[in-house]
Protein backbone atom coordinates (compact mmCIF):
# COMPACT_ATOMS: atom_id res chain seq x y z
CA UNK A 1 0.00 0.00 0.00
CA UNK A 2 1.22 3.42 -1.43
CA UNK A 3 1.83 5.76 1.66
CA UNK A 4 -0.80 9.46 1.45
CA UNK A 5 2.29 11.86 2.56
CA UNK A 6 0.25 14.82 1.98
CA UNK A 7 -3.59 16.01 0.72
CA UNK A 8 -4.46 18.83 -0.34
CA UNK A 9 -3.67 21.44 2.17
CA UNK A 10 -4.68 18.93 5.08
CA UNK A 11 -1.88 18.55 8.39
CA UNK A 12 -0.24 15.33 7.69
CA UNK A 13 1.80 13.17 10.29
CA UNK A 14 4.32 13.17 7.64
CA UNK A 15 5.42 16.85 7.96
CA UNK A 16 6.38 16.07 11.44
CA UNK A 17 9.37 13.50 10.55
CA UNK A 18 9.34 12.00 6.88
CA UNK A 19 12.17 9.74 8.26
CA UNK A 20 10.50 8.01 11.12
CA UNK A 21 6.68 7.83 9.88
CA UNK A 22 7.27 5.73 6.59
CA UNK A 23 9.09 2.94 8.24
CA UNK A 24 6.34 3.02 11.26
CA UNK A 25 3.59 2.93 8.44
CA UNK A 26 5.18 -0.57 7.40
CA UNK A 27 5.66 -1.96 10.60
CA UNK A 28 2.19 -1.17 11.61
CA UNK A 29 0.46 -2.41 8.46
CA UNK A 30 2.75 -5.72 8.55
CA UNK A 31 2.11 -6.42 12.82
CA UNK A 32 -2.02 -5.63 12.43
CA UNK A 33 -2.60 -7.62 9.38
CA UNK A 34 -0.98 -10.63 11.15
CA UNK A 35 -2.92 -9.89 14.31
CA UNK A 36 -5.53 -10.14 12.06
CA UNK A 37 -5.25 -12.78 10.27
CA UNK A 38 -3.95 -15.23 13.05
CA UNK A 39 -7.56 -14.11 14.72
CA UNK A 40 -9.71 -15.61 11.85
CA UNK A 41 -6.80 -18.37 11.75
CA UNK A 42 -8.20 -19.62 15.20
CA UNK A 43 -12.00 -18.01 14.82
CA UNK A 44 -11.83 -15.51 17.78
CA UNK A 45 -14.90 -14.16 18.59
CA UNK A 46 -14.88 -10.34 17.37
CA UNK A 47 -17.70 -8.24 17.27
CA UNK A 48 -17.06 -5.39 15.73
CA UNK A 49 -14.59 -3.93 13.47
CA UNK A 50 -13.38 -0.31 13.83
CA UNK A 51 -10.22 2.06 15.08
CA UNK A 52 -8.63 2.10 18.18
CA UNK A 53 -7.02 5.65 18.25
CA UNK A 54 -3.88 6.64 21.38
CA UNK A 55 -4.94 10.59 20.33
CA UNK A 56 -7.84 12.25 21.80
CA UNK A 57 -10.20 12.24 19.35
CA UNK A 58 -13.76 10.47 20.05
CA UNK A 59 -14.80 10.28 16.35
CA UNK A 60 -13.48 8.88 12.97
CA UNK A 61 -13.14 12.00 11.18
CA UNK A 62 -14.57 14.94 12.84
CA UNK A 63 -17.61 16.51 13.77
CA UNK A 64 -18.36 16.70 10.04
CA UNK A 65 -18.72 12.97 8.57
CA UNK A 66 -18.82 9.70 10.29
CA UNK A 67 -18.10 6.84 7.81
CA UNK A 68 -20.06 2.77 8.85
CA UNK A 69 -17.59 0.57 7.06
CA UNK A 70 -19.96 -2.77 8.14
CA UNK A 71 -23.04 -3.43 9.65
CA UNK A 72 -23.10 -6.90 9.42
CA UNK A 73 -23.32 -9.01 12.96
CA UNK A 74 -20.81 -11.74 13.39
CA UNK A 75 -22.10 -14.56 12.02
CA UNK A 76 -19.98 -17.36 12.37
CA UNK A 77 -16.52 -18.75 12.16
CA UNK A 78 -14.23 -20.05 9.24
CA UNK A 79 -10.88 -22.69 9.20
CA UNK A 80 -8.04 -21.15 7.26
CA UNK A 81 -8.57 -23.71 3.99
CA UNK A 82 -5.88 -25.65 2.78
CA UNK A 83 -4.08 -23.36 0.30
CA UNK A 84 -1.07 -20.96 0.06
CA UNK A 85 -2.07 -17.93 2.56
CA UNK A 86 -2.31 -14.65 1.03
CA UNK A 87 0.30 -11.52 2.58
CA UNK A 88 -0.80 -8.08 2.84
CA UNK A 89 2.53 -6.58 0.21
CA UNK A 90 5.15 -5.85 2.25
CA UNK A 91 7.82 -3.42 1.38
CA UNK A 92 10.64 -5.77 3.97
CA UNK A 93 13.51 -3.25 3.06
CA UNK A 94 12.33 -0.40 4.59
CA UNK A 95 12.33 -2.63 8.09
CA UNK A 96 14.18 -4.69 9.65
CA UNK A 97 13.75 -7.31 12.74
CA UNK A 98 14.95 -5.13 15.56
CA UNK A 99 12.75 -1.96 14.00
CA UNK A 100 9.61 -1.25 16.53
CA UNK A 101 6.56 0.68 16.06
CA UNK A 102 7.15 3.40 18.41
CA UNK A 103 5.30 3.77 21.95
CA UNK A 104 4.53 7.46 22.11
CA UNK A 105 1.52 9.79 22.27
CA UNK A 106 1.77 11.08 18.99
CA UNK A 107 1.24 7.63 16.97
CA UNK A 108 -1.82 7.00 16.09
CA UNK A 109 -3.01 3.09 16.70
CA UNK A 110 -4.45 0.97 14.12
CA UNK A 111 -6.48 -1.99 15.22
CA UNK A 112 -8.62 -3.65 13.20
CA UNK A 113 -11.12 -6.15 14.11
CA UNK A 114 -13.19 -8.68 11.96
CA UNK A 115 -17.22 -7.75 11.79
CA UNK A 116 -18.09 -11.02 10.14
CA UNK A 117 -16.04 -14.12 9.12
CA UNK A 118 -14.64 -14.04 6.09
CA UNK A 119 -15.21 -16.66 3.26
CA UNK A 120 -11.59 -16.60 2.37
CA UNK A 121 -8.15 -15.10 3.18
CA UNK A 122 -8.76 -13.06 0.05
CA UNK A 123 -11.84 -11.65 1.61
CA UNK A 124 -10.40 -10.93 5.02
CA UNK A 125 -7.38 -8.89 2.90
CA UNK A 126 -9.60 -7.09 1.34
CA UNK A 127 -11.64 -6.18 4.75
CA UNK A 128 -8.29 -4.95 5.87
CA UNK A 129 -6.75 -2.84 3.13
CA UNK A 130 -10.51 -1.26 3.43
CA UNK A 131 -10.16 -0.71 6.82
CA UNK A 132 -6.01 1.03 6.68
CA UNK A 133 -7.53 3.36 3.99
CA UNK A 134 -9.40 4.81 6.20
CA UNK A 135 -6.38 4.92 8.72
CA UNK A 136 -4.23 6.59 6.13
CA UNK A 137 -7.14 9.18 6.02
CA UNK A 138 -6.40 9.63 8.93
CA UNK A 139 -2.91 10.45 9.14
CA UNK A 140 -3.07 12.59 6.54
CA UNK A 141 -5.22 15.00 7.91
CA UNK A 142 -4.60 15.13 11.58
CA UNK A 143 -1.29 15.01 14.51
CA UNK A 144 -1.49 14.81 18.16
CA UNK A 145 -2.44 18.58 18.69
CA UNK A 146 -3.83 19.77 15.23
CA UNK A 147 -6.12 18.22 12.35
CA UNK A 148 -8.01 19.05 9.23
CA UNK A 149 -11.16 18.45 8.09
CA UNK A 150 -11.71 16.00 5.68
CA UNK A 151 -13.87 16.84 2.52
CA UNK A 152 -16.14 13.48 2.48
CA UNK A 153 -15.44 13.15 -1.71
CA UNK A 154 -11.95 12.09 -0.89
CA UNK A 155 -12.98 8.71 0.45
CA UNK A 156 -15.03 8.03 -2.43
CA UNK A 157 -12.21 8.97 -4.95
CA UNK A 158 -11.43 5.60 -6.73
CA UNK A 159 -8.28 6.74 -8.31
CA UNK A 160 -6.79 7.56 -4.72
CA UNK A 161 -8.07 4.53 -3.40
CA UNK A 162 -6.59 2.55 -6.02
CA UNK A 163 -3.07 4.41 -6.24
CA UNK A 164 -2.98 3.46 -1.72
CA UNK A 165 -4.36 0.27 -2.06
CA UNK A 166 -2.43 -1.59 -5.36
CA UNK A 167 1.13 0.19 -5.16
CA UNK A 168 3.57 -1.07 -2.52
CA UNK A 169 4.99 0.61 0.31
CA UNK A 170 7.75 2.34 -1.03
CA UNK A 171 5.81 4.51 -2.78
CA UNK A 172 4.94 8.26 -1.38
CA UNK A 173 2.05 10.28 -2.78
CA UNK A 174 1.24 13.73 -2.72
CA UNK A 175 -2.25 14.20 -3.95
CA UNK A 176 -3.60 17.26 -5.19
CA UNK A 177 -0.94 19.25 -2.82
CA UNK A 178 -1.25 22.92 -2.60
CA UNK A 179 2.23 24.47 -2.54
CA UNK A 180 3.41 28.14 -1.10
CA UNK A 181 5.40 29.19 -3.74
CA UNK A 182 6.60 33.16 -3.27
CA UNK A 183 3.81 33.44 -1.08
CA UNK A 184 1.22 32.74 -3.29
CA UNK A 185 -0.84 29.48 -3.55
CA UNK A 186 -0.20 26.96 -6.11
CA UNK A 187 -2.22 23.76 -6.52
CA UNK A 188 -0.68 20.55 -7.93
CA UNK A 189 -2.67 17.60 -9.37
CA UNK A 190 -1.53 14.24 -8.30
CA UNK A 191 2.59 13.69 -7.55
CA UNK A 192 3.74 9.81 -6.90
CA UNK A 193 7.29 9.82 -5.57
CA UNK A 194 8.75 6.47 -6.48
CA UNK A 195 12.42 5.50 -5.37
CA UNK A 196 14.22 6.42 -8.72
CA UNK A 197 11.60 9.36 -9.74
CA UNK A 198 9.04 11.67 -9.53
CA UNK A 199 5.85 11.15 -11.62
CA UNK A 200 3.68 14.22 -12.24
CA UNK A 201 0.10 12.69 -13.00
CA UNK A 202 -2.62 15.07 -14.74
CA UNK A 203 -6.18 13.22 -13.84
CA UNK A 204 -9.11 13.47 -16.75
CA UNK A 205 -11.91 11.55 -15.30
CA UNK A 206 -15.39 12.03 -17.16
CA UNK A 207 -18.24 9.52 -18.13
CA UNK A 208 -17.60 6.20 -19.05
CA UNK A 209 -16.47 5.44 -23.01
CA UNK A 210 -15.43 9.45 -23.13
CA UNK A 211 -12.48 9.83 -25.88
CA UNK A 212 -10.32 12.91 -25.58
CA UNK A 213 -9.09 14.45 -29.18
CA UNK A 214 -5.50 15.84 -28.33
CA UNK A 215 -3.84 18.58 -29.91
CA UNK A 216 -1.10 21.24 -29.75
CA UNK A 217 -3.80 24.36 -29.23
CA UNK A 218 -4.82 25.14 -25.72
CA UNK A 219 -8.81 23.58 -25.17
CA UNK A 220 -9.22 19.43 -26.41
CA UNK A 221 -12.37 18.29 -27.73
CA UNK A 222 -13.94 15.51 -25.22
CA UNK A 223 -16.53 13.46 -26.89
CA UNK A 224 -19.52 11.20 -25.15
CA UNK A 225 -21.53 10.18 -27.60
CA UNK A 226 -22.72 12.84 -30.45
CA UNK A 227 -22.16 15.54 -27.66
CA UNK A 228 -18.91 17.38 -28.26
CA UNK A 229 -17.32 20.10 -25.05
CA UNK A 230 -13.96 21.73 -24.75
CA UNK A 231 -11.36 20.94 -21.95
CA UNK A 232 -8.26 22.79 -21.06
CA UNK A 233 -5.19 21.21 -22.79
CA UNK A 234 -3.80 18.93 -19.85
CA UNK A 235 -0.31 19.18 -20.63
CA UNK A 236 -0.36 22.66 -20.07
CA UNK A 237 -0.99 21.53 -16.38
CA UNK A 238 1.23 19.25 -16.73
CA UNK A 239 3.77 21.64 -17.55
CA UNK A 240 3.48 23.83 -14.61
CA UNK A 241 3.76 20.87 -12.52
CA UNK A 242 6.90 20.12 -13.89
CA UNK A 243 8.59 23.47 -14.36
CA UNK A 244 7.52 24.43 -10.15
CA UNK A 245 8.92 20.71 -8.68
CA UNK A 246 11.99 21.56 -11.04
CA UNK A 247 12.49 24.61 -9.45
CA UNK A 248 12.34 23.15 -5.69
CA UNK A 249 14.69 20.21 -6.33
CA UNK A 250 17.24 22.57 -8.18
CA UNK A 251 17.40 24.58 -4.75
CA UNK A 252 17.98 21.87 -2.92
CA UNK A 253 20.09 20.32 -5.23
CA UNK A 254 17.78 17.29 -5.64
CA UNK A 255 18.98 14.69 -8.56
CA UNK A 256 15.52 12.86 -9.13
CA UNK A 257 13.90 12.98 -12.61
CA UNK A 258 10.77 13.53 -13.43
CA UNK A 259 7.96 11.70 -15.55
CA UNK A 260 5.25 13.50 -17.21
CA UNK A 261 1.92 11.42 -17.58
CA UNK A 262 -1.73 12.04 -18.48
CA UNK A 263 -4.46 9.66 -17.07
CA UNK A 264 -7.94 9.00 -17.88
CA UNK A 265 -9.17 5.44 -15.58
CA UNK A 266 -12.37 5.35 -17.82
CA UNK A 267 -12.08 7.24 -21.04
CA UNK A 268 -9.73 6.96 -24.13
CA UNK A 269 -7.18 9.45 -25.62
CA UNK A 270 -7.39 10.20 -29.89
CA UNK A 271 -3.82 11.58 -30.13
CA UNK A 272 -1.77 10.07 -33.11
CA UNK A 273 0.97 12.91 -32.78
CA UNK A 274 1.63 12.86 -28.59
CA UNK A 275 4.18 15.04 -27.55
CA UNK A 276 7.51 13.94 -26.75
CA UNK A 277 8.22 13.08 -23.36
CA UNK A 278 4.77 12.26 -22.07
CA UNK A 279 3.13 9.32 -21.49
CA UNK A 280 -0.74 8.61 -21.96
CA UNK A 281 -2.96 6.39 -19.91
CA UNK A 282 -6.42 5.50 -20.48
CA UNK A 283 -8.59 3.00 -20.18
CA UNK A 284 -7.11 0.38 -22.77
CA UNK A 285 -3.73 0.20 -20.89
CA UNK A 286 -4.46 1.49 -17.22
CA UNK A 287 -3.90 -2.01 -15.97
CA UNK A 288 -0.90 -2.44 -18.18
CA UNK A 289 0.53 1.13 -16.60
CA UNK A 290 -0.23 -0.20 -12.77
CA UNK A 291 1.57 -3.13 -13.04
CA UNK A 292 4.87 -1.62 -14.35
CA UNK A 293 4.43 0.85 -11.27
CA UNK A 294 3.66 -2.57 -8.93
CA UNK A 295 7.07 -3.96 -10.13
CA UNK A 296 9.22 -1.32 -8.74
CA UNK A 297 10.82 -3.53 -5.90
CA UNK A 298 13.21 -1.10 -4.93
CA UNK A 299 13.56 0.25 -0.93
CA UNK A 300 12.89 3.57 -1.05
CA UNK A 301 15.83 5.91 -1.52
CA UNK A 302 17.50 8.86 -0.08
CA UNK A 303 17.02 11.46 -2.75
CA UNK A 304 13.06 9.89 -2.79
CA UNK A 305 13.02 10.88 0.62
CA UNK A 306 14.89 14.35 0.15
CA UNK A 307 12.75 14.87 -3.05
CA UNK A 308 9.82 14.64 -0.95
CA UNK A 309 10.87 16.68 2.53
CA UNK A 310 11.26 19.52 -0.33
CA UNK A 311 8.19 19.28 -1.59
CA UNK A 312 6.33 18.98 2.43
CA UNK A 313 9.14 22.01 3.02
CA UNK A 314 6.86 23.81 0.72
CA UNK A 315 3.09 23.29 1.22
CA UNK A 316 0.45 25.58 2.71
CA UNK A 317 -1.52 24.05 5.32
CA UNK A 318 -5.28 24.58 6.68
CA UNK A 319 -5.42 23.32 10.44
CA UNK A 320 -6.95 23.77 13.62
CA UNK A 321 -5.65 22.89 17.57
CA UNK A 322 -7.43 20.64 19.65
CA UNK A 323 -9.53 21.91 21.65
CA UNK A 324 -7.21 19.93 24.42
CA UNK A 325 -4.60 22.27 23.55
CA UNK A 326 -6.57 25.92 23.13
CA UNK A 327 -10.26 26.19 24.31
CA UNK A 328 -10.70 28.39 21.39
CA UNK A 329 -10.18 26.50 18.05
CA UNK A 330 -9.49 28.81 15.12
CA UNK A 331 -8.78 27.58 11.57
CA UNK A 332 -5.14 28.68 11.30
CA UNK A 333 -2.64 28.28 7.88
CA UNK A 334 1.08 28.15 7.95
Amino acid sequence: MAQLVKLQDYISRYQIDLARYPTQFVRLKKSQWERVKRQWELGEDISEWQHADNDTENDSFGEKERFTLFKKIFAGRQKVEHEDVEQVEISNELVSDEDSIPEEETTLTFEPKIVYAPQSIHELKRMFIDQFFHFQMKWASSTLREKSYVDPRFIRDSLLRNLLQQLPDNYLLFYYPILQIRKAPIELDVVLMSPTECICITVLEAEKQAVYVGSSDRFWIKKVGTKDSKVLNPTINLSRMESVLTQLFKQDNIDMPIRKVVLTHSGYFDYPGSPYGIQFVDHRNYGEWMEQLKKVSSPMKHMQIRASQTILNNVQTTSFNRDIWQQSSRPTED
